[in-house]
């Protein structure tokens, strides 16, 4: 079919309420990893403790991650190798013992309203995070890309095969993916500003990403934040998705201001926008861009109508400002 011939995508329009409103012309893109982020808990070590290598087995693999003695993608592949459960029957733990952030739903839908897309980069597998996101939202996940890892199921029906993203020790390199977009997405007006990325995480496979947004949330008290405080990276503590919402919604009214007065969004980081200068050579196979993300989103517009580099230390609020050097 001629896709020129079709009809234009129609994409949420800003119609949010004054308390869900979000000041700024200027794009928002958020990437945020799944277990341990949007999840509580870890969709993985729900099957591992219940169908596979069992708690104990588990945490000593863990272990192994954390001291260094074997890689994430290694241990992830003993892990996942360790189950012996068809997906319908293993899919039930989740809907009986899988937390979400108690304020997900609702920041979710501040997204949609304001046309913000968001994405999951996850180096989890993306059919679990697909039936897991569909049974907590409903037809509302449908504006969702999922950027993860895949699987494939053995001959018996029962063992797990990880299908690995790419060939890092991570398994699926999240900065990568987020370089990628942008260099498919390179090319801008004159005058436009580049897309303000927000990444939000808890763990270690998201470190590589940390250093890849404008802004970027870390869940207190977890590995993620302590990567950052260790490598002096500008983040910003969170308890739950409403308190990011309420951030959000501030720092895009800073960045306004800023750009308005100086010229120069106030959230801008050099290493992570080279939108300009990255050649646009196309993105690897399965790469998230700002057209798929806009793309996805229709799905729920007619369900939802009506440069200076931050270089903040964590705050123990965090609603208060974040610092920026000048």
């Amino acid at each position: 079919m001629d896709k020129s011939k079709l009809p234009p995508k129609k994409i949420p329009t800003r119609s949010a309420t004054i308390d869900d409103h979000v000041n700024t012309k200027r794009e928002i893109l958020i990437f945020s990893d799944f277990d341990g982020t949007i999840a509580l808990q870890d969709t993985g070590h729900l099957l591992f403790d219940k169908h596979g290598c069992g708690p104990e087995r588990r945490q000593a693999l863990d272990d192994q991650i954390h001291s260094g003695e074997r890689s994430f993608r290694e241990v992830s592949e003993e892990m996942w190798g360790s189950l012996n459960v068809g997906f319908d029957d293993g899919f039930e733990v989740m809907k009986e013992k899988l937390v979400f952030d108690p304020d997900f739903r609702d920041f979710h839908l501040f997204c949609v309203r304001n046309s913000i897309p968001f994405n999951v980069i996850s180096a989890g597998l993306k059919p679990l995070l697909r039936a897991v996101l569909e049974n907590h939202l409903g037809a509302d996940a449908a504006h969702i890309d999922i950027i993860s890892n895949d699987m494939r199921m053995g001959p018996d029906g029962k063992t797990w095969e990880v299908v690995w993203r790419d060939d890092t020790p991570l398994g699926h390199d999240k900065a990568a993916s987020i370089q990628a977009f942008k260099g498919d997405s390179a090319i801008l007006d004159e005058g436009e500003l580049p897309p303000l990325i927000v990444f939000i995480g808890d763990g270690v496979s998201d470190l590589p990403a940390a250093r890849e947004a404008d802004i970027l949330f870390a869940r207190r008290g977890l590995r993620l934040e302590e990567y950052c405080i260790e490598n002096k990276i500008p983040y910003i503590p969170f308890d739950s998705f409403a308190s990011i919402k309420k951030e959000i919604q501030r720092l895009a009214a800073e960045d306004k201001k800023a750009e308005e007065e100086t010229g120069v969004p106030k959230f801008f980081n050099p290493r992570a926008n080279f939108w300009r200068r990255a050649s646009s050579k196309g993105a690897q196979d399965g790469a998230v861009t700002l057209a798929s993300m806009k793309e996805a989103m229709k799905s729920t517009s007619s369900l939802h109508s009506g440069a200076k580099t931050p270089t903040a230390e964590p705050v123990s609020d965090p609603l208060h400002t974040v610092g920026v050097q000048s």
